[in-house]
């Protein structure tokens, strides 16, 4: 998207000006000639930039600057001032009034362009600053919905067990919901720790050369309760034993579990989910994990894999989470890449190459 300019001038030919020295630098130019116009303009349109000319009829240059910086909605967008005064009082009335910087007349091309690329600089820092923001706010959001739920479960079922009799099968049940939700809230820190790590290049991978029967094999083993509970089929293919490839078993091991999570979360009772590890021609190592869900919206499959930030594979909304974003961190740590495909007629191809 071009940059946007909004240049406010009683006098169309400074207009004219303006957009011939700015002529091939790629922005958007936009033009009012008064002041009240301008402020009107601005309820639906927000430039990058404003030119602003200080002498105009009805309301000057200084007076709209005063309205302008005091809206907490604009007073963030740069002003350079374009003046024939020349004085230092003229000039620092003009800063005082909350501009940014300005221009002299006769408008020099050069100074205008230097000027107008630094204002931009300063915007483009301030979005910048305003998307990190943002970040954080969602990533606690995340931290809030993610962990709430094993949380929430360990709480109910202890205080179940502190005001109910229960059998000693089922106290025993209830003690295992208890330890499985504290190891999932484990495993969400533990990914949370690692993607900063990962985030700020302090994790260094523990490569080993890795099974890749094994470690597919016992992934698989893990969720064979589960998958029969829900009724899914389960169709693997695995290479022989003793073939290797150089991971850090501890991670990709995670990486495989993140994948089998989702397919068996988004497959329908009697689906199937195929698991497929393999090798190219080249060397490469190949995992293929798909399902017979819904499938992935066509404009979710960049987004899903964006941190802190899952795509809800069903309605196609959005929802917080960490699991697709932790594989793409790791699968990218090892030098590999990960994509979703559509897997005809219905649900989603998720494909690891290393």
């Amino acid at each position: 998207m071009l940059p946007k300019i909004l240049i406010i001038d009683d006098e169309p030919d400074n207009f004219d000006v303006i957009e011939t020295l700015l002529d091939n630098q790629g922005y958007e130019l936009s033009y009012v000639n008064n002041a009240q116009q301008a402020l009107e303009l601005l309820d639906y349109f927000q430039p990058d930039v404003i030119l602003l000319d200080v002498m105009m009829p009805e309301m000057n240059g200084i007076e709209f600057c005063h309205k302008f910086k005091s809206n907490s909605h604009w007073k963030h967008i740069p002003i350079i001032m374009v003046t024939a005064l020349a004085s230092k009082e003229d000039l620092s009335q003009c800063l005082l009034a909350g501009a940014d910087d300005f221009i002299t007349k006769p408008i020099n091309g050069l100074e205008l362009r230097s000027r107008t690329r630094s204002m931009l600089r300063i915007k483009q820092q301030y979005d910048a600053l305003q998307e990190i923001l943002y970040l954080r706010e969602d990533l606690s959001n995340m931290i809030v919905h993610d962990l709430r739920n094993p949380l929430t479960a360990i709480i109910m079922s202890a205080e179940i067990l502190q005001v109910t009799e229960y059998s000693k099968e089922r106290q025993e049940k209830k003690t295992s919901q208890i330890i499985t939700s504290a190891q999932k809230l484990q495993s969400m820190i533990d990914s949370l720790l690692i993607m900063a790590k990962l985030d700020s290049g302090k994790i260094t991978l523990q490569r080993q050369d890795t099974d890749i029967f094994n470690i597919c094999s016992t992934a698989i083993a893990d969720i064979e309760l589960t998958i029969t509970k829900k009724n899914i089929a389960l169709i693997t293919k695995l290479p022989q034993p003793g073939i290797t490839a150089s991971l850090d078993p501890h991670l990709f091991r995670r990486v495989i579990d993140n994948l089998l999570s989702n397919a068996i979360k988004f497959t329908p009772e009697k689906g199937q989910i195929f698991f497929v590890a393999d090798y190219t021609s080249s060397g490469k190592f190949i995992l293929q994990i798909s399902d017979t869900g819904s499938g992935v919206k066509q404009e979710l499959r960049e987004v899903i894999f964006a941190k802190y930030e899952v795509g809800n594979l069903i309605t196609g909304a959005y929802q917080i989470g960490l699991g697709l974003a932790f594989c793409k961190m790791v699968i990218e740590a090892h030098g590999g890449c990960i994509k979703v495909e559509e897997n005809y007629p219905t649900g989603a191809i998720f494909i690891v190459e290393i």
